[in-house]
């Protein structure tokens, strides 16, 4: 029911949305008289601020055709390496690269409500001097039931695939919600001694250990018995999709979960994006739009990944209490000797508060001090860890120099 009373309500906007886009298109006609004026502009700015707001976004696209890589324009193709149900490997194919033999990296992207395109800035700075691979998990809605269910064994598996594919020279970067099931997957490697296990890997914003810094949403995960969140979040997707009949937490709910954590500061952006509009300033509107097609865009995720998420991760912690299992096996990081580990925070993340990825520094102890680094970004929240300027200008090099140090295997 939950869903469809989402759906009811997108539907019966439609009407209101046509009929202000139309409204607009009159008012901003230099046939109405007072299209210039004041109130005329204030009116056609609001009803497009509300079109904008309430518009169902679909899945963003890369928008990465070309880089700058050495003072010269590169063409960037997408090539799916493999596509399995739930997840495509995606290669960022650089023409005329192959001979620089830059170190791959693995990108995995979070499953937590929005596509991997919101990687899109993490992807640019690294390009020029990566070969880059990212996850690029698939809207469960999308996915028919005949594919089975997908929990936190199956998205260990696709990344143990994706890693063993890349092969032992690859460098695994983990973005936020997937670090502590990266530091699983490098741990099962390693307890393995498996060839492939990587150089090194990079855990940026994730909740290794959320119990080290709790924030609002690690409070919330822990307020409630996980009965509650299975009877109150989790819907199942309707008939009309291909994925009809499957069990989600829908992304409609997860982006509302996000606004909630700060409405005053969405209603502001929305406000100066009014502003913006009357005053006649079409760069700064045109920004504000881009953010919020990518930040409104949201897929479905299934829902045993999600519970069992919020089960291990937030609330009995197994990762780092030593308690984790994959399919039978005990996950310890501890037997981590052969990946380098450099962790990554934000000085203002109140998603990941700062402690929580550093954890995993304290779990892999079998690790010598020269296989280790550690970064806390100062004056950025959870987003400007992996995009904007200070990611770019500051934590991307340090990357970048981080990997080149860790290229050949520790002896």
């Amino acid at each position: 029911m939950l869903y469809q009373l989402y759906e009811f309500h997108n539907s019966a906007l439609l009407p209101w949305r046509i009929l202000g886009d139309m409204t607009r298109s009159f008012l901003n006609s230099p046939l109405f008289p007072a299209s210039d004026s004041h109130a005329g502009r204030s009116l056609a700015a609001g009803l497009e601020v509300f079109e904008h707001a309430t518009r169902p976004r679909l899945r963003p696209a890369w928008n990465l055709d070309e880089i700058e890589v050495e003072g010269r324009r590169v063409r960037v193709s997408y090539e799916p390496v493999f596509d399995r149900p739930f997840c495509s490997l995606l290669h960022f194919a650089r023409q005329g690269c192959a001979r620089r033999k830059d170190p791959k990296i693995l990108l995995v992207a979070p499953l937590s409500g929005h596509y991997a395109t919101l990687l899109r800035g993490t992807v640019q700075a690294l390009l020029p001097d990566h070969e880059v691979f990212i996850t690029d998990w698939k809207d469960a809605r999308e996915v028919p039931l005949t594919a089975g269910a997908f929990g936190i064994d199956d998205y260990i598996d696709e990344l143990l695939r994706c890693i063993r594919h890349l092969g032992p020279d690859v460098h695994v970067m983990a973005v936020c919600q997937p670090a502590p099931l990266v530091l699983a997957s490098v741990a099962l490697l390693a307890e393995a001694d498996d060839p492939a296990q990587p150089r090194s890997m990079i855990l940026m914003g994730g909740p290794v250990d959320t119990r080290a810094a709790p924030t609002q949403v690690t409070r919330f995960a822990e307020s409630r018995p996980l009965a509650w969140f299975e009877h109150s979040v989790i819907a199942q997707v309707p008939a009309y999709y291909p994925g009809g009949g499957r069990r989600v937490y829908p992304g409609f709910l997860q982006i509302g979960s996000f606004i909630s954590m700060n409405p005053a500061r969405h209603f502001d952006s929305h406000l100066q994006m009014f502003r913006h509009l009357v005053q006649g300033d079409g760069e700064s509107a045109e920004a504000h739009r881009r953010f919020y097609d990518e930040y409104l865009a949201v897929m479905d995720v299934p829902a045993a990944y999600y519970l069992e998420t919020v089960d291990q991760i937030f609330q009995r912690h197994l990762l780092p209490r030593g308690e984790m299992q994959w399919r039978g096996c005990s996950i310890r990081p501890e037997v981590i000797k052969k990946t380098a580990l450099m962790t990554i925070e934000g000085e203002l993340d109140d998603i990941s508060a700062p402690g929580q990825t550093l954890a995993a520094q304290e779990l892999c102890s079998s690790l010598p001090e020269q296989m280790r680094d550690n970064y806390l970004q100062v004056g950025v929240g959870h987003y400007g860890i992996f995009n904007g300027r200070r990611w770019r200008n500051q934590i991307k090099p340090r990357i970048a120099a981080f990997v080149r140090r860790h290229q050949t295997p520790p002896s």
